[in-house]
């Protein structure tokens, strides 16, 4: 008698879902991360994981299963280790060796979050003291933009 687990069927819709075409060397975004970019980046990887029915995979929403016997438990390491792929091929060459060992897709998209976008929020907080400060004086808009 067989003693491996049944393999579960995997439907179009379902997040553990690999498409033929998806491969561990896709690039998903135009931009690597860099030191700079982390907020650009951020959103245009989080667009595409979400078209590719895989956001769940980082934002912590699709776990790995506890028990080694889970039908969905290979389905799910198979799927994370493309994510974290993905991942590796979309970040600068010293991000990617500063990740390339944490094996949880969820916990590098934490960590480079956790890094990287704290750089951002004093050029945010300049910007928007910047735009709240504007004033056209005494002008109208349409005036004031002449």
């Amino acid at each position: 008698m067989d003693s491996n687990p049944p393999i579960p069927q995997i439907l179009v819709e379902d997040s553990y879902y690999l498409h033929h075409g998806e491969n561990p060397g896709l690039m998903l975004v135009s931009q690597q991360l860099n030191e700079d970019n982390y907020s650009l980046w951020a959103r245009a990887m989080s667009k595409a994981l979400s078209a590719k029915n895989k956001i769940g995979f980082v934002n912590g929403i699709l776990k790995k299963p506890a028990n080694t016997s889970d039908p969905k438990f290979l389905a799910w390491e198979r799927c994370n280790d493309m994510v974290l792929s993905w991942i590796i091929n979309s970040v600068t060459k010293n991000i990617a060796s500063s990740i390339l060992y944490i094996d949880v897709a969820a916990y590098v998209w934490k960590d480079l979050q956790e890094r990287f976008s704290q750089r951002n929020r004093p050029r945010i907080f300049q910007l928007k003291k910047a735009i709240s400060s504007l004033t056209q004086e005494q002008q109208s808009v349409s005036d004031y933009f002449t």
